[in-house]
C-alpha cells in the first residue's frame, strides 16, 4: 500500500505497503532499460487504431461505483491542482469532467467497439512502457484479512495491533522548504533530537515500543499479524461478533524490505513458487526462523479504526473496490484516474484466469515501484486472500486521459 506523498498520509492515512507477493521480487534480465529511464518516460501515448479492444469482464454496477470514488476526490481537491502522466498534464477540474464523461459513455454504449470509438472522442489512451520499456506489467493481488481478536491479552492472543505511540512525531520536509523523495521522515524525540523510530525486531521481538500506544486488538497468530501490516488493513472479529476496521495510521518510516526476496535468496523458496501461502507454509515448518524472517522488513505499521462500511480506503481516501481498485506506483501515476487493465488471476483449480476491464488507479503501496507494476484489490476474507496470495501474472497497463481543452 509506495512511500507516501501529501496526498495518501492526509487523505486516507493509509499507504498500503504492497501486496502479499509483494514479497515478491523478479530480478530484470540485463537488456531492461534502467529503472530510472523508464521512470522519466512511464507512459506513452497509443494511437487510436492501436487501441486494445474494451470488452469488461465485470458488470457495470462496480466500475461505476469506483468511478463515483474517484469523481469524489476530484471535486474534493482544488479545481486547479496539476496533475502528471508522463508528458500529459491535466488538472483536477479536467479531471473530474472526464469522469463524468466516462461514466456516461459506459452507462449508455454497452457494445466495447461502439463505446471504444465515443472514448476516442474524448479520451487520451496511455500505455505503461512496463518493467522492459514495451508494456510489460507484472499484476499482483492485495486483499483485505478477516482476523479472529481480542480486546485483552490471553492466550494465545498476544500479538497486539498497535495505533500510533505517544512518542511517534512526522516531519513534513515541505514544511521547512526542503526537497527530497520522501516529503516526511518519522521518528520520536529523544534529548531534542529526532532520532529513527524502532524496527520491527525491536518492537515485535525486543524490548518493544518506548512510548505508551493504544492497542485496538490482539490476534493469535504473528504471522498474521505482519500480513495485516502488508495489506495495511483488515477487520478483526471478537469474541461476541462484533467488528473493528483497522487501517493505516502511519509507519515507523523505516524502508520496506522483501522477507520473500530474502527466502528466495536463501533457497528455501523458488522464484517461482513464491506466494503468501509458501511463506506461511515455510514459516509453520520453521518456527525457529520466524524472529529472523519477519524482523528482516524493519518498517513497521501503526493502526486506526476505520468505519465499518465500504471497502478499505486507498490512498486517496476513497474506499476500494473489489476486482475494480488497483494500487501502482503514485510518483508516475498520481491520481485515481481510469485504467484499462489485461492479465491473469489464480483461479479456482491453480490455472491462469485471464481479465480484461475498467479499473480505477486508487491506491499505492510500499513494494510497488516503477511503471511495471500493478495491485488488484480482490476483496476481503479467505477467499479473497487465496486469490491475492498466489498472484503473480504478466499483463498490460492503460491510463484514459480526457483530452486536454
Amino acid at each position: 500500500m509506495a512511500v507516501p506523498g501529501s496526498g495518501p498520509l492526509t487523505a486516507s492515512l493509509r499507504p498500503r505497503f504492497g501486496v502479499v507477493v509483494v514479497c515478491l521480487a523478479v530480478a530484470a534480465c540485463a537488456s531492461t532499460p534502467p529503472a530510472e529511464k523508464l521512470a522519466q518516460r512511464p507512459l506513452e501515448i497509443v494511437p487510436e487504431h492501436r487501441w486494445p479492444i474494451l470488452a469488461d469482464d465485470l458488470g457495470i454496477e462496480s466500475l461505476l461505483a469506483a468511478a463515483e470514488q474517484s469523481l469524489e476526490y476530484f471535486e474534493s481537491v482544488p479545481e486547479e491542482t496539476v496533475y502528471a502522466f508522463g508528458s500529459e498534464n491535466r488538472t483536477a477540474r479536467q479531471m473530474a469532467a472526464g469522469m463524468i464523461r466516462f461514466r456516461t459513455i459506459v452507462r449508455s454504449e454497452p457494445d466495447p467497439h461502439r463505446r471504444a470509438e465515443m472514448l476516442k472522442r474524448d479520451f487520451v489512451l496511455m500505455r505503461s512502457v512496463g518493467r522492459d520499456g514495451h508494456g510489460g506489467v507484472l499484476f499482483t493481488g492485495y486483499f483485505e484479512p478477516i482476523l479472529e481478536a481480542r480486546r485483552e491479552r490471553e492466550p494465545p492472543f498476544e500479538h497486539p495491533i498497535y495505533g500510533v505511540p505517544d512518542d511517534l512525531v512526522t516531519i513534513n520536509l515541505e514544511a521547512f522548504g526542503l526537497q527530497a523523495q520522501t516529503r516526511q521522515i518519522v521518528g520520536r524525540v529523544d534529548d531534542h533530537q529526532v532520532v529513527p523510530y524502532a524496527e520491527r525486531g525491536v518492537i515485535d521481538f525486543g524490548p518493544g515500543l518506548t512510548a505508551p500506544a493504544p492497542v485496538l486488538g490482539y490476534v493469535a497468530d504473528p504471522v498474521d499479524l505482519f500480513f495485516l501490516h502488508v495489506q495495511g488493513s483488515g477487520t478483526l472479529v471478537f469474541p461476541d461478533n462484533t467488528r473493528l476496521r483497522v487501517g493505516y495510521a502511519v509507519a515507523n518510516g523505516r524502508e520496506y524490505r522483501s522477507i520473500g526476496r530474502l527466502l528466495i535468496d536463501d533457497g528455501v523458496i523458488s522464484d517461482k513458487n513464491m506466494s503468501m501461502q509458501a511463506i506461511r507454509a515455510y514459516l509453520a515448518a520453521n518456527p525457529q526462523e520466524l524472529r529472523r524472517v519477519l524482523s528482516y522488513n524493519p518498517s513497521y505499521v501503526f493502526f486506526r479504526p476505520l468505519a465499518s462500511a465500504g471497502g478499505p480506503l486507498g490512498c486517496y481516501g476513497v474506499p476500494l473496490t473489489a476486482g475494480r481498485s488497483i494500487a501502482t506506483d503514485r510518483r508516475l501515476f498520481p491520481a485515481p484516474v481510469v485504467a484499462w487493465i489485461e492479465g491473469g488471476m489464480p483461479g479456482p483449480d491453480g490455472e491462469e484466469v485471464p481479465f480484461a476491464r475498467f479499473a480505477l488507479n486508487q491506491d499505492t503501496g510500499g513494494s510497488i515501484r516503477g511503471p511495471g507494476r500493478v495491485d488488484v484489490f480482490i476483496g476481503a476474507g479467505a477467499e479473497a486472500g487465496e486469490i491475492a496470495g498466489r498472484m503473480k501474472h504478466p499483463g498490460r497497463f492503460y491510463l484514459l486521459l480526457p483530452r486536454s481543452i
